[in-house]
């Protein structure tokens, strides 16, 4: 038996034992232990299809190999070589597959995000770029499509967002965009230069992995809740009707022990109970990334790749106007398509952060 099959020894017993638990009452009766089944299911899913298929083709060269040794009908012997190059061709192929399915998967990867950008150094121009970013994430969740909704936004001057939070619902949503996490730069002329010289500026882009309700304990008796008439355009119900909530909440750090009150406003609907509802997501997701946090420095401090560490300060993209082109640096991928990309063309990029880090993680594994 090769090394990988050894690996797979207990995958279909651990798979049938799962698909079994998941339609028990007790288990369905818990939440938290039947969305991690659920989940273990469809990854055992995928691994135990990929394996099936890898002992055919092991078994098909062996066949192969053996008719074409003691068959002397030419058109058999043909069958066989075909069969052979079949396997030799696919093997290698399918066993790299296997292998990152053997790697652990990070288990907030499947989790919904919030993802929230502010305009960083270069004022108007900052929040103008912060702008350009937000639009191209709702159009690539557009094309993924996944729900984004805006939670909080504070507009830029000149436009654009000093800084704007949005939730994104799908498959594998923070899995995806995890990756854009960090500082992203921009080097183009504002639009209020007269002289035409080059600007830099920033803005940082952070995503969090979204909190289900019972991955953090809330006391609910314990918000303060205030309402208020949200600001803006918005027509007479906006001046009548105090949609608008803000939630108080005092939080005990579990790692320093102290006391902080998160204060948290959702004015995103007219709909208060919707607010209500959204600002309890906000905070969940505050406070389960505070108590994680400890857990993402570790994986950082361990992981070979710097693609994805979970370092808010790290510069990781530049986008250059004058000469079209992006430049990812933790791959060191420069690609010339700037306007299609900031259309929301960024899955290839994606694509190979993903490839990137996944090998790293073949690299620590092995």
């Amino acid at each position: 038996m090769n090394d990988l099959l050894k690996r797979l020894d207990g995958v279909d017993e651990r798979f049938e034992e799962v698909s079994t638990l998941i339609t028990d009452p007790a288990v369905i009766a818990d939440m938290k232990r039947y969305v991690a089944l659920t989940k273990e299911y469809k990854d055992l899913e995928k691994l135990t299809q990929a394996m099936r298929r890898y002992r055919t083709l092991l078994g098909n060269l062996a066949e192969a190999k053996v008719l074409l040794e003691t068959e002397r009908d030419e058109d058999i012997r043909a069958l066989a070589r075909e069969q052979i190059d079949e396997a030799t061709s696919a093997i290698p192929t399918l066993e790299e597959e296997i292998k990152i399915m053997l790697i652990p998967a990070d288990p907030e990867d499947s989790k919904n995000a919030i993802v929230e950008i502010r305009g960083g150094t270069g004022g108007d121009e900052a929040a103008l770029f912060a702008g350009d970013l937000f639009k191209m994430y709702a159009k690539y969740c557009e094309t993924k499509g996944w729900d984004l909704a805006v939670t909080s936004v504070s507009e830029g001057t000149a436009g654009g967002f000093k800084e704007i939070v949005f939730a994104v619902s799908g498959t594998d949503v923070y899995g995806t965009l995890k990756y854009e996490s960090g500082v992203h730069r921009v080097q183009r002329v504002p639009a209020t230069e007269t002289q035409g010289r080059v600007h830099t500026s920033a803005a940082t882009v952070a995503v969090l992995p979204e909190a289900e309700e019972f991955d953090v304990e809330i006391n609910e008796g314990e918000i303060k809740w205030d309402t208020f008439r949200s600001g803006g355009a918005g027509g007479q119900n906006v001046n009548k009707v105090e949609s608008g909530v803000r939630l108080r909440y005092n939080w005990k750090n579990p790692i320093t022990g102290t006391v902080e009150e998160i204060l948290i406003e959702c004015t995103e609907t007219r709909d208060q109970p919707k607010n209500k509802e959204r600002a309890l997501s906000r905070l969940r997701t505050f406070i389960y990334d505070r108590e994680h946090q400890k857990y993402v420095d570790d994986i950082a401090s361990r992981r070979k790749s710097l693609v994805s560490t979970g370092d808010r300060s790290a510069k990781i993209r530049t986008y250059n106007f004058p000469q079209g082109r992006i430049t990812d640096h933790r791959i060191n991928l420069t690609i010339y398509n700037l306007p299609a990309f900031l259309g929301g063309d960024i899955q290839e990029v994606i694509d190979k952060l993903t490839i990137a880090e996944n090998a790293a993680k073949l690299a620590a594994a092995e």
